[in-house]
């Protein structure tokens, strides 16, 4: 890491000295780093991105030759354009395992049977709705597109959270007919009127939750940390795994050296299966190291399914007496088999092409992203290992992402105060943006952030702060017009 920032640091020396054009991530380093104006309320400066008001090569194809250029409602949910045979065979076994339902044992579905006895849906994608993002639940309704982990202060063995010593790590707000749920969370919001520089108000809505136990299983640590999670989208994630490991950690600046006010870290994970600690990519605080151990989670918290990996359940020592009887027991719930085909099914999602990447105005939105640094965090491209075994077809290819898969501090705002490994409470990662603008398409809605307090994409900008503050403010600076030739380059994404 130290190497990687003091190249950064070289980098912008050579700049100044030579006037020399210096490519990063595609693009040249002037358009990037030029300082042009400072901004009156004491931020930092803006940069010229005079290179960005035009169309790049390839820069529609999100994930390069991988892509598919499917605009409707199942535009998250098509394998790879350049899908083997058997990856092919593999996708459709594991899209029906993602899709359905899993039932009570024992049941006549073998195949599908161990819900349970605790849970929080029935399937994958029961949150992952056609393979995209999930909604905050209506009042009254309960939960299933945003979920809740808990901890307490201080980590587990691993480094991990450490888990409430009745409800463990995550609520579980349904359970079979023998069995009770966890509780449930209450949302109630608060209403945060804002103004940008032109006059033009705005709202925000502030989340507030309240812990309610159903009782069934005892009282809650009185220091439980509250932690909702929104279900993101699931296409590209083979793409983003088969990034290698020191390209994001070429772009992480924990020191802040360059002195730009961004810090992106990499966060350390415990990976069971390798009984080590590797470099966390997934989830809101990059606290998963692969999409294996990813799935092995959400089978085991999310549907109450064990697995090869996650052979044990999901129950605390005061839970176990209560629900011993109701669980199989013995082998895990799903088999090695048809587990690694929902994990080809993941990796093997494509993401979707651009639209109207041309256009004037979203040219001028793009413009306007790398000038306010949003491109800081939000790192266009990646570039995917030259020969990546797993999946050979998502080898080599130049992706657009726009994410650095690393930590930021977002502000006290954002902050959920809930560590995870190596991230604070202030902490998340920076999540992709590839396939945002499709989101009201195929999920009938525009909820965004961790916890889905963003109405739409022109919240979810206001909300940024930390060492996003001043990109925030700066959108907040321009003109109506400018601001929606922004929001109309992300709804191009």
């Amino acid at each position: 890491m130290k190497r990687s920032t003091r190249k950064k640091v070289r980098a912008k020396s050579q700049l100044s000295s030579s006037n020399q054009s210096v490519p990063i991530c595609g693009y040249p380093l002037s358009s990037v780093f030029t300082l042009v104006t400072s901004l009156t309320w004491g931020m930092a400066v803006m940069a010229s991105a005079t290179e960005f008001s035009a169309s790049e090569p390839g820069e529609e194809m999100s994930g390069g030759s991988t892509t598919v250029v499917i605009t409707g409602p199942d535009a998250f949910s098509h394998p790879l354009a350049n899908v083997s045979r058997s990856d092919r065979r593999a996708h459709v076994v594991g899209n029906s395992l993602f899709n359905n339902n899993w039932v009570i044992a024992p049941s006549s579905t073998a195949a599908r049977d161990g819900l349970g006895p605790m849970f929080h849906a029935r399937s994958c994608s029961g949150c992952h709705v056609r393979d995209g993002r999930g909604s905050p639940p209506a009042p009254g309704e309960v939960m299933t597109g945003l979920l809740i982990r808990l901890s307490v202060p201080g980590k587990d063995e691993n480094g991990g959270p450490l888990g409430d010593p009745v409800y463990g790590t995550q609520l579980a707000v349904r359970a079979i007919p023998e069995a009770q749920p966890e509780g449930d969370v209450r949302i109630e919001y608060q209403e945060i009127p804002g103004t940008y520089a032109d006059g033009t108000t705005y709202s925000l809505r502030r989340p507030r939750y309240t812990f309610i136990a159903s009782g069934a299983y005892g009282a809650p640590n009185d220091k439980i940390l509250i932690g909702p999670r929104l279900a993101p989208p699931v296409h590209g994630l083979g793409l983003l795994e088969a990034v290698p490991e020191a390209a994001i950690l070429a772009l992480a600046d924990p020191e802040d050296i360059d002195s730009d006010g961004i810090s992106g870290r990499p966060n350390r994970v415990w990976n069971p299966e390798r009984k080590r600690h590797k470099l966390g990519r997934f989830g809101w605080k990059a606290n998963q190291p692969d999409i294996r151990q990813q799935t092995a989670d959400a089978f085991r918290s999310d549907i109450g399914i064990t697995s090869p990996i996650r052979p044990e359940e999901d129950f605390t020592d005061s839970q176990s007496a209560l629900l011993s009887g109701l669980h199989t027991g013995g082998a895990p719930e799903i088999s090695q088999e048809l587990f690694d085909k929902v994990v080809r099914y993941q990796q093997t999602l494509a993401p979707p092409a651009r639209r109207d990447w041309k256009e004037p105005e979203v040219l001028q939105g793009k413009e306007l992203f790398h000038r306010i640094q949003c491109a800081t965090c939000h790192t266009p491209t990646l570039h995917t290992a030259e020969t990546w075994e797993e999946v050979p077809e998502l080898s080599n290819q130049t992706i657009w992402p726009y994410t650095d898969l690393l930590l930021h501090d977002m502000g006290q705002e954002l902050a959920d105060d809930r560590p995870d490994f190596d991230a604070t409470g202030n902490e998340w990662r920076t999540p992709p943006l590839w396939g945002i603008g499709l989101v009201a398409t195929v999920n009938d809605h525009t909820y965004f952030l961790h916890d889905g307090r963003a109405r739409n994409l022109e919240e979810a900008v206001l909300w940024h702060g930390g060492e996003a503050e001043a990109s925030r403010e700066a959108f907040k600076m321009l003109n109506r017009s400018e601001r929606q030739a922004l929001l109309k380059f992300l709804e191009s994404l």
